[in-house]
C-alpha cells in the first residue's frame, strides 16, 4: 500500500478485486464518484492496477483505469488492513468445485478469514460473485459470531467477460437482502450504475444466479446436441439453425454450436447438482454433450484423416472469442486429446500470453496438415488456408464438414 493510501478511509473496498469480475466493478464505482479500494492477494495484479495497466482484456476498461488513477478515487493493495477502512466491503470470491465436482461453501468464508479481524460493525457487506445456496447465511452467522453488526447482501454479478464495462450500467441488478436497511444500502450503492433493482431474498438471489447461468450452458448443450445430430449425417448445422431462426421469434435464441466452456457455466451446473443432492439429469446430460463436443471432434476426424501422421492445429485457445482468459478453456481438453491421436500439435491465439508453448498464427498455419477452430476470434474470419480446417463454430462458412 502507497503510504499516500496508508490507513485512508475509503467508500468502498473490494476484496480480490483485481480479477475479471472486480476490477470492472471497481473502476466502475470509482468513476461514478466514489473513492475505491482494491484488495487482492496477487501482487503482480497489484502492481498492474497501480501502474494502470488492465491485467487481462476487457473493452474500453483501460481508459477508466486511467481516469480513476488520475482523480485519485483508485488504488490496489495486498493489505488486508485496508477491508477496515470502509463503509461498504465487497467480496468478489466465489465457490469453486474440488476433483470431485463438489461445492466447496467455506471458500468466501475462508477469504473473510483473511480480512476478518479487520472489519467492523456498520459496514455494508455485499457478497458479488456465485455462491453456493445458503452461503449468504453462512455468512451472516460467522460474522454475528465474531461479534460484528453488519448489514449483509448478496448481489451477483452478471456480465459477461469483455462486456463488462457497457453491462454494469445496462443490466438490472439484483439484490438479495434479509433486512431493510442492508436492501437499502445495497440498492443505493448499485443505484450508481444503474437504474434498475430486482428486490429478492438471499436464498432467491442465490439460486437466480444459478439459475442465470445453468440456463446458458443448457441452451449451448442443445445447441451442441444437435451440431452432432446434423453433422453426423453429413449436414451443415449452422445452415439449418439460420434457416430455423430466419424470422420466427421463438427459434431466435437458438445458439450456433461451439465450445461452451469458461470458468463459470460447468463449476456452476455442478453447483445446482450438488444442491439438488445430484437429481439433476438436465445439467449432467447438458455437461456430458459440451464436455464430449472436443471428444466427438477427434472421433470424426480420426474416421476422415490419418490423424497419426498429422501435425494439427489449433487456432484460438481462450475458452472464448476475443479474450485472454484460459480458464477452463476446452482448447486445452481437446489439445491433451489430440497429443495421444495426432502424431504433433501446435495452437496460437492472438491473445493469450501466459502459455509459452503456442507458436504465432504463421508459424502454425506453415506446420500444420489440419487445422481446428478453438475459440472463434474474428481474425480468424475469412482465413484463407490450403489445408482442411474444422471449424464446430461456422466461422468460415462451414469450414470442412466432419
Amino acid at each position: 500500500m502507497t503510504p499516500t493510501n496508508a490507513g485512508r478511509n475509503h467508500d468502498v473496498v473490494v476484496v480480490g478485486g483485481g480479477g475479471h469480475v472486480g476490477l470492472p466493478l471497481s473502476i466502475a464505482l470509482a468513476d461514478s464518484g466514489l473513492d475505491v479500494a482494491i484488495h487482492d492477494i496477487r501482487a503482480a495484479s497489484v502492481e498492474q492496477i497501480n501502474a494502470g495497466r488492465m491485467p487481462f482484456q476487457e473493452a474500453d476498461a483501460g481508459p477508466v483505469l486511467e481516469r480513476v488513477l488520475a482523480a485519485g478515487r483508485l488504488f490496489a493493495t495486498t493489505d488486508p488492513d485496508v477491508g477496515g477502512h470502509a463503509d461498504i466491503v465487497i467480496v468478489v470470491i466465489g465457490t469453486p468445485i474440488d476433483e470431485h465436482l463438489n461445492p466447496d461453501p467455506y471458500a468466501i468464508p475462508a477469504a473473510l478469514d483473511a480480512i476478518g479481524s479487520h472489519l467492523r460493525s456498520g459496514q455494508l457487506l455485499v457478497l458479488r460473485s456465485t455462491v453456493y445456496p445458503g452461503v449468504t447465511r453462512l455468512v451472516e452467522r460467522l460474522m454475528a459470531d465474531r461479534g460484528l453488526d453488519l448489514d449483509i447482501a448478496f448481489c451477483p454479478e452478471r456480465i459477461a467477460e469483455g462486456r463488462a464495462m457497457t453491462e454494469l450500467f445496462t443490466l438490472p441488478q439484483i439484490v438479495g437482502a434479509r433486512t431493510d436497511r442492508a436492501r437499502e444500502r445495497a440498492t443505493d450503492l448499485f443505484r450508481r450504475l444503474t437504474e434498475k433493482m430486482v428486490l429478492l431474498d438471499p436464498e432467491e438471489a442465490e439460486l437466480a444466479k444459478l439459475f442465470t447461468n445453468n440456463w446458458r450452458y443448457l441452451k449451448f448443450a442443445a445447441a451442441n446436441q444437435f451440431y452432432m445430430i446434423a453433422n453426423s449425417r453429413g449436414l451443415d448445422y449452422e445452415r439449418i439453425r439460420s434457416a430455423v431462426a430466419q424470422d420466427y421469434p421463438r427459434a431466435k435464441d437458438l445458439p450456433g454450436a461451439g465450445f461452451a466452456a469458461g470458468p463459470c457455466l460447468f463449476k456452476d451446473t455442478m453447483q445446482l447438482a450438488a444442491f439438488n443432492d445430484n437429481n439433476y439429469y438436465l445439467g449432467h446430460a447438458a455437461m456430458l454433450v459440451n464436455e464430449g463436443l472436443p471428444l466427438y471432434l477427434v472421433r470424426r476426424l480420426e474416421e476422415r484423416y490419418d490423424l497419426e501422421s498429422m501435425t494439427v492445429g489449433i487456432l484460438g485457445m481462450a475458452f472464448k472469442a476475443e479474450s485472454d482468459d484460459i480458464r477452463a478453456s476446452l482448447s486445452y481438453k481437446l489439445r491433451r486429446i489430440l497429443e495421444f491421436r495426432a502424431k504433433r500439435v501446435v495452437c496460437t491465439d492472438p491473445y493469450v500470453r501466459v502459455d509459452p508453448a503456442l507458436l504465432s498464427l504463421d508459424d502454425v498455419l506453415s506446420q500444420a496438415d489440419l487445422l481446428v477452430i478453438g475459440a472463434p476470434h474474428e481474425r480468424y474470419r475469412g482465413l484463407r488456408v490450403d489445408v482442411p480446417v474444422a471449424d464446430v463454430w461456422g466461422l468460415l462458412g462451414g469450414g470442412v464438414r466432419i
